[in-house]
């Protein structure tokens, strides 16, 4: 998005508007399947898009690569913690609607800013903070992402930053792939959804830490 668009503030406003349109193709395909939490989407959704359209708006006057290295560091930690169990959490969490609610507006303002709807961020906030099954956690997680998307898209697209050529080719070609993943989350079981999930977060987080490092 960086090289096709020509600026941070661009890019950032046209990526985030893929993402909320994928976000939505997978969210259907997981909703048909009874992987989504509405309730918990009623809580965390409302704070991410808050955040989303402010850091969205505001997003150009933060350092990014501070907001980048402090996402890779709390990608890895979770992705270590799925992978080997570092903490592992109670069975039910003491308060779930209010860990979504708090996680949703911090992950919805560092999204909008950084022009990423940050599923990768949330998905550890919901198997561990939450409580929800991996299965039910993807679904979820696509839900609120594509409301955060859409926010912070209207952030950005208030300050004019994004990039209307980019943005379609990249749509045509993120569809399809949305699609499929919704179909094949079901297919695998709980254990191997979180491991793939752990396998994920460390690999955003090395390419995210690497585009914070770059001079």
């Amino acid at each position: 998005m960086l090289l096709a668009s020509g600026s941070t503030a661009a890019a950032a406003g046209t990526n985030i508007a893929v993402s909320a349109v994928t976000a939505l193709v997978g969210g259907v395909g997981h909703a048909r399947a009874g992987r989504v939490d509405w309730r918990i989407v009623a809580w965390m959704a409302p704070p991410s898009v808050v955040g989303a359209f402010l850091g969205g708006f505001f997003g150009s006057s933060l350092p990014d690569r501070a907001l980048l290295a402090a996402i890779a560091i709390v990608l890895v930690y979770s992705g270590l913690e799925l992978l080997l169990g570092l903490r592992p959490g109670p069975e039910r969490p003491r308060s779930p609607r209010a860990t979504a609610a708090g996680s949703g507006a911090l992950i919805g303002l560092l999204g909008g800013a950084v022009g990423l709807i940050l599923g990768t961020l949330r998905l550890p906030a919901l198997v561990k903070g939450v409580g929800l099954g991996a299965h039910t956690a993807v679904g979820t997680n696509l839900v609120v992402g594509f409301f955060l998307g859409v926010f912070g898209f209207l952030g950005h697209l208030a300050r004019l930053e994004v990039e209307w050529v980019v943005l379609g080719v990249s749509v045509a070609a993120a569809v399809p792939g949305a699609w499929l993943g919704s179909r094949l989350t079901g297919r695998l079981s709980e254990l191997a959804l979180r491991r793939a999930i752990g396998v994920t977060l460390l690999v955003v987080a090395a390419v995210i830490g690497l585009g914070a490092a770059r001079p």
